[in-house]
């Protein structure tokens, strides 16, 4: 299985939306500030959260169901 990564930041409500959310389905995933990595920052800032699995992306909104779906075509 895909380790699952949501690339987010501090103070980001829609970021605590999409956490709270994978919370709520049982989804284990890793947090990644984008804060700490210029290079994540660049390439995220206007788009957090940002669900990743792999080199898959799913970009906010989503919800249950969406990632549902996302996650049976993206996760072995």
């Amino acid at each position: 299985m895909a380790k699952l990564i949501l690339y987010s930041t501090w103070g980001c409500h829609l970021c605590q939306q999409a956490e709270t959310l994978l919370a709520g389905m049982g989804q284990a995933v890793e947090v990644v500030d984008i804060i700490d990595d210029e290079q994540l920052l660049q390439q995220f800032r206007l788009h957090i959260p940002v669900l990743a699995a792999d080199d898959k992306l799913l970009y906010w909104p989503f919800d249950a169901a969406g990632v549902a779906s996302w996650l049976e075509g993206t996760v072995c």
